[in-house]
């Protein structure tokens, strides 16, 4: 919420609050350039560094010499593209959204527009939506892509943007009577049992209190309200080591260091950017001398340590200085369990392995399920078809792998506004379409055979949304998910940081031992694609489009009939 304020200001389109006319008005589809745009010359991002260097890297990785050579006009149209979705990033003019029609965002896909409007928070709320975890984002290296007419604040310091968002939701709380700011576990209770929403504000920037002094910048903020953060996020800083995932992030890192790593390859099958890995690709960086001090001033305050962004080691790292203060409690606020994620993603340190979520179980922790847009692999123990990709039904099965499996308190971490993709919807156009377009369109059919629709704008929007985070609930529960841990989850969160606050004696007793059996990684896509029938050697799904569809041959069409179709497809026809 507020990151209208993160990266200077310059990137999402739409406000956190006032009237949905004024907050959520349609937007121009990027024609003006004023959002969701990044800057012509991406090379000063990279100044850093030896133009020889840079040259001979960009070479080698392909990403790397896109940026330098398409510049920000193209990659603007690019980095929000994923399959099933081409963005609504750059030029969008199919895609104005906002009110009164909402026509394109927001959307599960949406990583420019608003998410997370009041209303739609106070639509969450009325749904059942207890305790909410705030954080005041940025990111200075994404600030610096975008174009500097664009920004607010071009300075590009991730704390200044971090104090207006701060501020505005102690403004926000100030002036509804429905929300507060809890500042204690004490009042976590207080406020929950008055009926209200309990804001707990974070912050989640890649270099936090930048090069100020970190207590009187840890006091700053504390006044704020912060009681949890993130030591790291993006990039290693001087508190510790992140967990690379996205490309994106290691020329970022490199665009600070200009580091080429051989010891493993993570941005191509030889080398690594910006991050020093181990020949396990693994991030070598663990907790500073300044991070413990940091980590152990906010046990002392009795903050809540979020794990989400961590590199491995930095997390091993806390978790002995934990065990060292009583077992201290770890959580990570949004986090996929590796062992349920497609070999592709799961080769990403930001994934969290089941050996982690023991050290926050131990602890008295829990874990934020990414609400994420990802095909996932199959858990035989939950009761729910893995059948619909990047849906709630692959958020079941992860879900019923955390809760089931590994016996770990289990919330939602849905990062809406985080520059991420969303649950994708069972239903329409976008429908199951995390794998492979072929796919998808079999899997779209036969939830249209199924049914089991909610009747919401979640069935064809996915988690656009804020206030559609218990139309998520509602849908993991008429799949055959038990939800009551879902619903329970505010009073898990105010139990570890009551834990946090309180006296504790060692590690939480009498756990249930943690059972991970059970995961059936699927078929690669090659081997899905070549399973299924052919026609003028074209990979089909027989009877998946509706009326109105385009369409190569009567076979692919719901109807039987693609009128207009001439051999092959040529030209292509429409469904009757």
């Amino acid at each position: 919420m507020f990151a209208e304020e993160a990266f200077g200001g310059g990137w999402f389109w739409g406000q956190a609050t006032g009237p949905a006319e004024v907050a959520l008005a349609m937007c121009d589809g990027g024609a003006a350039g004023d959002h969701g745009r990044l800057q012509d010359d991406l090379s000063t991002l990279f100044t850093s560094c030896d133009q020889q260097l840079l040259d001979d890297t960009a070479a080698e990785v392909p990403l790397l010499n896109a940026i330098m050579t398409l510049g920000g006009a193209g990659i603007s149209e690019l980095i929000a593209a994923i399959p099933g979705s081409e963005g609504d990033t750059g030029q969008h003019l199919d895609r104005p959204g906002g009110t009164p029609d909402f026509v394109g965002w927001p959307r599960w896909d949406v990583i420019a527009h608003q998410q997370a409007w009041e209303g739609w928070l106070e639509e969450a709320y009325q749904s059942g939506l207890r305790v909410t975890v705030v954080s005041a984002v940025s990111f200075d290296w994404l600030c610096r892509a975008i174009p500097e007419e664009n920004r607010t604040r071009p300075q590009c310091d991730e704390m200044d943007d971090v104090r207006v968002q701060l501020q505005k939701a102690n403004d926000f709380a100030a002036s509804h009577d429905w929300v507060e700011i809890a500042l204690s576990p004490e009042d976590a209770r207080r406020i929950v049992g008055e009926g209200k929403l309990a804001m707990v504000l974070s912050i989640e920037a890649s270099h936090i209190f930048g090069d100020a002094d970190w207590q009187t910048s840890l006091d700053e903020v504390y006044d704020l309200g912060v009681r949890t953060l993130q030591i790291v996020h993006q990039l290693d800083n001087r508190f510790g080591g992140a967990a690379p995932h996205n490309t994106i992030f290691h020329l970022a890192m490199f665009g600070e260091n200009c580091q080429v790593d051989s010891d493993c390859g993570l941005t191509t099958q030889e080398l690594t950017l910006g991050f020093d890995v181990d020949g396990n690709c693994r991030n070598v960086r663990g907790l500073s001398d300044e991070g413990r001090a940091l980590i152990e001033e906010m046990m002392a305050r009795g903050m809540l340590i979020d794990i989400a962004h961590m590199s491995e080691q930095l997390t091993s790292d806390v978790y002995d200085v934990a065990v060292e203060h009583d077992y201290y409690p770890i959580y990570a606020s949004h986090a996929h369990f590796r062992e349920m994620m497609r070999p592709e993603k799961a080769k990403e340190e930001k994934t969290t392995p089941s050996w982690i979520v023991q050290m926050v179980r131990e602890t008295g922790g829990m874990i934020g399920l990414r609400t994420a847009h990802e095909e996932v692999n199959d858990y035989q123990g939950s009761a729910v078809a893995n059948n619909c990709h990047g849906s709630s039904r692959s958020f079941a099965n992860a879900y019923d792998y955390g809760s089931l499996g590994l016996k770990v308190s289990i919330g939602l971490g849905s990062d809406l506004n985080g520059f991420i993709q969303q649950t994708r919807p069972r239903f329409g156009p976008s429908a199951c379409s995390a794998s492979f377009e072929e796919e998808a369109a079999c899997q779209a059919r036969d939830q249209r055979a199924e049914g089991l629709m909610l009747g919401s704008e979640f069935d064809e929007w996915g988690l656009g949304h804020l206030a559609v985070l218990g139309d998520l609930i509602d849908d993991l529960e008429q799949l055959g998910s038990d939800v009551a841990p879902l619903r329970r989850s505010a009073d898990d969160f105010v139990r570890m940081w009551e834990r946090a606050s309180g006296p504790r004696s060692g590690p939480i007793p009498d756990l249930e031992p943690m059972d991970g059996t059970g995961v059936v990684v699927n078929p690669s896509h090659f081997e899905r694609r070549a399973a299924l029938p052919t026609m003028c050697d074209t990979p089909y799904c027989p009877g998946a489009f509706v009326a109105g569809s385009e369409c190569l041959f009567d076979d692919q069409c719901e109807s039987g009939v693609c009128a207009g179709a001439g051999a092959c497809g040529e030209p292509p026809g429409i469904c009757e």
